[in-house]
């Protein structure tokens, strides 16, 4: 399915994968982020033509709290 493509953000001790092909754009991730690592993107759409959030990776903690929070499971967040 071409619309189901991902977007990684990663480091060398943590990744973070964005689903745009599942993401609507709802902005709960980025309310939960306890260190305001997400925030929508200005060029990436996801599947209603919304914005999609992108992850600044060396902000993350890799908490894990925007997967949790995501009601479409559009983020991966892992520890390498």
């Amino acid at each position: 399915m071409k619309d189901f493509k991902a977007r990684v953000f990663q480091d060398e001790r943590k990744s973070v994968t964005v689903f745009y092909g599942l993401c609507k754009g709802c902005g709960f991730c980025t309310q939960k982020c306890p260190v305001k690592a997400i925030k929508f993107s200005e060029k990436d759409l996801g599947i209603y033509y919304l914005p999609t959030v992108e992850v600044d990776i060396k902000k993350c903690i890799a908490c894990g709290l925007c997967e949790l929070t995501c009601p479409d499971c559009a983020l991966r967040v892992e520890k390498v």
